[in-house]
């Protein structure tokens, strides 16, 4: 999507205060985007939060440009590959004035992120961006949604256990099982709303097993027919979730916590779904706020303790 870039002769150095100012914007836009993760992000120490913060305003850019209905889908597909290349350039030490490119660049210097995560981030976002307003099954089997989710989850995993701290290789693949059953969580919550945009992520195969066509999942006039099949990626996701329980001692101390409210978040958000006898075509399923600040005040404990 982008082509390297070559270093830049004399190293772009942004100030502390340009600095500051672009960390302010990206901890903007995750406290207003991302319901889940900045919960999560509170409890971590101010550097990795900052370095997260980041992160996250990266991907809700590469977000935004694909899914921006107005635009074509060529067109969206070449905004994706510009800002690719604007990534690039600032981390190879061109100037820039935009915030969170200084901050994603600060980040991926002080914390080692491999730039090719990043290029994976991005390729995950534009696997979405495919002609077709009817709603049309993008996987055929699990394994071939499990290599979407890779690029869109379980490459965030990889990036945030490189700023959460870890030294034992095993977390790598914790962190892509972790990462996988995220999205699963989202997946399911989200199937109305997908495939209202022509996208259905529930495997063929699965659909095929329970006599579902994709069309049948923009109203879905009864939604106890699609129990059963929400019910088996719940399950898998379940399975997925048992890698948090392993991953959280392998990060570092003072990031564990955090790690710990990002995971108990999502869990119940899966089993809230469950409890609606997962009927996620009456409404959004998501945590209350106060249900979340109980998760994160057990998440504060567990920093202080």
């Amino acid at each position: 999507m982008s082509a390297a870039v070559h270093p830049a002769p004399a190293p772009y150095m942004p100030t502390d205060s340009q600095l500051a100012v672009a960390y302010s914007v990206c901890r903007s836009i995750t406290r207003s985007a991302a319901k889940n993760f900045y919960y999560a992000f509170l409890v971590l120490p101010k550097p990795k939060r900052q370095a997260l913060c980041a992160v996250y305003a990266f991907m809700r850019r590469c977000d935004d440009i694909a899914d921006d209905n107005t635009v074509p889908f060529g067109e969206r597909r070449h905004k994706l590959g510009e800002w690719l290349d604007a990534v690039h350039r600032a981390i190879a030490g061109y100037s820039t004035d935009d915030p969170v490119l200084l901050a994603l660049t600060d980040c991926q210097r002080r914390y080692k992120v491999p730039v090719e995560l990043l290029d994976q981030l991005a390729y995950g976002t534009a696997m979405d961006v495919e002609e077709g307003m009817e709603p049309a099954v993008r996987y055929r089997t699990f394994d071939d949604l499990h290599v979407y989710c890779y690029h869109v989850a379980s490459v965030v995993g990889l990036v945030c256990i490189r700023i959460f701290g870890y030294r034992d290789p095993s977390a790598e693949p914790l962190a892509e099982r972790l990462g996988l059953a995220f999205q699963l969580t989202n997946i399911i919550r989200d199937v109305k709303e997908d495939a209202a945009m022509g996208r259905v992520y529930l495997p063929e195969d699965d659909l095929a097993e329970f006599g579902i066509a994709p069309s049948e999942l923009q109203t879905a006039d009864d939604p106890s027919r699609y129990r059963d099949l929400l019910k088996k990626e719940a399950d898998r996701a379940r399975e997925y979730y048992q890698a948090a329980d392993e991953l959280i001692p392998l990060v570092e101390e003072d990031s564990q916590p955090a790690l710990w409210v990002l995971s108990s978040i999502y869990r119940q958000l899966l089993e809230k779904i469950a409890s609606r006898h997962y009927d996620v075509f009456n409404g959004k399923v998501s945590l209350s706020r106060s249900e979340k600040l109980r998760v994160l005040a057990k998440g504060f404990v567990k920093r202080l303790t």
